[in-house]
């Protein structure tokens, strides 16, 4: 039986160990509102672009001319899935994996074998110890995410496409709702979908230089950059 001086002892060591879990709690919550606001800020930003997009293609009426909205016959598809570094975070993890997996199956269905990009140590531990191709992987992407090493990697699949090494790049990712409830997503990443039935016949615009290098920029300098760095920045929170 212990005695009066141990069962002190043992008060103060829970004591001392309560301290220092509410300070580890308030450091958490200190990141997570970042993150927060780091998402919330972008959103706006990265839809206004994509809508902007939508009524200057509309208004083109098939006069552009860019190899990412370009449509090819499927041979050749690549699946990015993002993924956390570490686990305890429930079934962040293993959701995405199984949404992957519904995609190659469909892929599959269609003669079509995916290749798999793994962004995050969980999707590349798994995607590389089953039966999938698995050809390329990124630990480091949402370590510490920023925008400089996301436009590297969405002009890495821009390469990968413009190359015609494939004709498909789709994105499987959790997209953040809440701290506590996430939104699978699959979507086409490349080619560009132009968007239909887009009117804009009562706009009228001026040009400044030229609508296609407008188009361009917009293309390449910041829908796809931003498009990438917002799925990697729902994952920064579960680092």
């Amino acid at each position: 039986m212990q005695n009066l001086k141990d069962i002190r002892k043992r008060i103060a060591s829970v004591k001392s160990t309560k301290q220092i879990t509410q300070a580890m709690k308030m450091v958490a919550a200190a990141k997570l509102r970042k993150v927060q606001n780091r998402i919330i800020q972008l959103r706006p930003y990265t839809y206004k672009l994509k809508s902007l997009m939508e009524v200057i293609v509309a208004s083109a009426e098939g006069e552009l001319e860019n190899p990412l909205f370009e449509k090819r016959e499927l041979k050749k598809v690549l699946i990015v899935v993002i993924s956390a570094n570490r686990g305890l975070c429930g079934a962040f993890n293993t959701n995405v994996i199984r949404k992957a997996e519904e995609a190659i199956e469909e892929y599959r269905k269609q003669g079509i074998e995916p290749d798999i990009y793994a962004i995050g140590k969980k999707a590349s531990f798994y995607f590389g110890h089953h039966d999938y191709k698995l050809i390329k992987q990124n630990h480091s992407a949402i370590e510490k995410v920023s925008f400089e090493q996301s436009k590297a990697l969405a002009q890495e699949l821009i390469d990968m496409f413009m190359s015609g090494e494939y004709d498909r790049i789709d994105v499987v990712y959790n997209s953040f709702k809440t701290p506590g409830s996430q939104l699978l997503v699959h979507e086409q990443f490349l080619p560009i979908e132009k968007p239909e039935g887009k009117d804009s016949s009562d706009m009228n615009f001026i040009y400044e230089p030229d609508l296609q290098t407008i188009i361009d920029r917009l293309v390449f300098g910041y829908m796809l950059y931003a498009e990438f760095f917002f799925y990697l920045l729902d994952y920064s929170h579960f680092i």
